[in-house]
């Protein structure tokens, strides 16, 4: 988000946060429109632009009642959602979100991956898969991979305690005085595989929304991750044009 933004894309932003971060809760009663809008100091007409773009987004519903954070919403947090999260808040989940780790270990990674962290033949990188659930749905499935040399310095990554887990990255970054520049995400859909389906409670072959990120400095690459969400989830991103140059 930039100051260039419009007002009521900022007021949806800082809206968003809270309920991505669990500060407003599922089924919680959002203030009546003019003290909400009192207190992000903007105009009703702006507040009311900020709510009618939450909506069409699913992460609020109104009636007649007044305006309510969506009980099961159908949106997921992006990738850059969740590692602002965790660089803001210490831990990549929300709160009421779980997070059970299945496998924490060094071995010989992909080739491809292997290739990302610019190894050399034979050697090993950690390797992490996790998923994360709401109540009783299952919200993604998750692998990232690290240097081995990390390990070392963050003995966590190893691991797969529930207490750690979630906030890695600032302990990676704290460790080894390394601090993450630029990512990148990929995604596209496609169906899901046996060990997919079993983590996400569907069926082999049910459509799912996959992706990989990789997290960078200019010493190389520090993170790199897939994952895949179930098909009633949609990611939603914000991006700038500032660094684009105007057209000759």
């Amino acid at each position: 988000m930039t100051d260039t933004e419009h007002p009521y894309m900022q007021v949806a932003e800082r809206i968003r946060r809270r309920i991505l971060d669990g500060q407003l809760r599922e089924g919680e009663k959002l203030p009546p429109v003019r003290e909400l809008a009192k207190q992000e100091g903007v105009s009703v007409a702006t507040l009311g632009r900020s709510l009618d773009q939450l909506q069409v987004e699913g992460y609020i519903t109104t009636s007649r009642r007044g305006t309510f954070v969506a009980n099961a919403p159908e949106v997921a947090p992006s990738g850059y959602d969740r590692i602002t999260r965790v660089l803001r808040t210490g831990s990549v989940l929300a709160e009421g979100e779980t997070m059970i780790v299945t496998h924490a270990g060094l071995i010989k990674p992909p080739q491809y991956v292997a290739e990302i962290f610019d190894m050399e033949d034979g050697d090993q990188a950690v390797r992490r898969q996790w998923h994360t659930g709401k109540g009783q749905q299952r919200t993604g499935l998750f692998v990232t991979w690290y240097p081995a040399h990390f390990a070392a310095a963050v003995p966590e990554l190893l691991s797969t305690s529930r207490n750690s887990s979630p906030g890695l990255l600032p302990k990676i970054q704290q460790a080894t005085g390394r601090r993450i520049g630029a990512g990148r995400d990929d995604i596209h859909g496609r169906d899901a595989d046996a060990r997919e389906a079993n983590f996400l409670g569907l069926r082999t072959g049910s459509p799912i929304l996959a992706g990989a990120h990789r997290l960078w400095d200019d010493q190389g690459v520090i993170e790199y991750g897939e994952w895949c969400l179930p098909y009633r989830l949609a990611v939603g991103y914000e991006y700038s044009f500032e660094a684009v140059p105007d057209a000759p």
